[in-house]
């Protein structure tokens, strides 16, 4: 009888445990939002040291345990290096995993959620796409996902504006990131993102003080 099970997804939060182990919560494919312990993971040499760190996107082989997974072993696919060596695309990475850490159930269908945190992550290390219009892009499409955004809510914005807000609705996250805006557009985008946030988030997001404070 097979005792484990196998998913795809991302870390997306870490926690440390004791001196050497961490807790990972992993947004998966299959499963939704999974707590799993990575033991030796504060080890520099541990198993799991290059593993269990936010934004890896990896195939996991988990064991269940009583209260949560325990990670038996790792393929991973992306390690999304480039977001370690780049401070202010870290921290935008960061408040968008905090962001599906919030709207993620366990054993949801959160396969559109985890594509879209794949392709921010992605679009954050492009050179050409400006980090302020990922953010915006990530927030409109992990509310409308979450079943929380109505256009209905961008009042006040220009027609360029809304034009952009419904191909970010109505667009697959694989083909998200492949428009460009003006900076008035991107403005005005930023800012009724923002506005629908703070009214359909109920709680702070400790990632986003940062950021605000970096960018």
């Amino acid at each position: 009888m097979q005792d484990f099970i196998m998913v795809t997804g991302m870390v997306i939060k870490t926690i440390p445990v004791g001196e050497y182990d961490k807790s990972v919560t992993i947004l998966t494919r299959e499963k939704g939002k999974l707590s799993a312990f990575a033991r030796g993971a504060r080890r520099q040499n541990g198993s799991f040291s290059a593993v269990a760190n936010p934004f890896t996107f990896a195939t996991f082989k988990l064991f269940p345990g009583r209260s949560s997974y325990s990670i038996s072993d790792a393929e991973v696919i992306n390690y999304f290096e480039g977001l370690r060596s780049d401070y202010e695309g870290a921290y935008y990475g960061l408040y968008f995993l905090e962001i599906a850490d919030y709207y993620a159930r366990e054993n949801d269908d959160d396969a559109e959620l985890l594509k879209l945190c794949y392709q921010s992550l992605r679009a954050l290390m492009h050179e050409n796409f400006p980090n302020r219009l990922v953010r915006a892009v990530f927030e409109i499409k992990a509310m409308s996902i979450a079943g929380e955004f109505a256009e209905s809510l961008m009042t006040g914005i220009s027609e360029d504006t809304a034009y952009a807000v419904s191909f970010i609705v109505r667009t697959p996250p694989e083909k998200l990131y492949t428009f460009k805006v003006t900076e008035e557009v991107l403005a005005e985008l930023s800012e009724a993102a923002d506005r629908v946030r703070r009214r359909v988030i109920d709680r702070p997001l400790k990632s986003l003080d940062v950021l605000d404070k970096l960018c």
